[in-house]
């Protein structure tokens, strides 16, 4: 539980440093008003709030988050949140019922443009035929 929740809090630093330091983030962060919530079936969470070109993040749940991500425990919420593949393991979260999802959809899939920007740069060997 404890990796959960410093999970979770690091998420916001992360979240922080981009807005700092990337252009992009800070224009797609830009007058978006958004409170959501990450928790477990349980009750154990943080609720974020972005506003003004900044996020803030407080320990447990918001009254009226505009969404919520709810995992079936805290070690599955780690586990799926912290994963090498992310969207994959989201999308198996989903389909093995590990998390589920309540509240406006459309602020779900920005959040999930949002969270873009912590993946790390692709590096394109010279050698990738592919990628040209």
């Amino acid at each position: 539980m404890l990796k959960f929740k410093f999970l979770l809090w690091g998420f916001t630093q992360l979240l922080k440093r981009q807005i700092k330091n990337n252009p992009d983030c800070a224009r797609y962060v830009a007058g978006k008003s958004l409170v959501f919530q990450i928790r477990t079936a349980s009750g154990i969470g943080r609720h974020y709030a972005i506003r003004d070109g900044a996020i803030r993040s407080s320990p447990g749940l918001a009254l009226n988050p505009q969404f919520t991500l709810n995992f079936k425990d805290a070690a599955k919420g780690f586990a799926i949140l912290s994963a090498k593949d992310s969207q994959a393991a989201f999308l198996r979260g989903l389909g093995s019922r590990d998390l589920s999802i309540s509240g406006d959809f459309q602020e779900v899939m920005w959040f999930q443009g949002l969270t873009a920007f912590l993946q790390p740069p692709k590096v394109v060997s010279p050698y990738d035929r592919t990628a040209f």
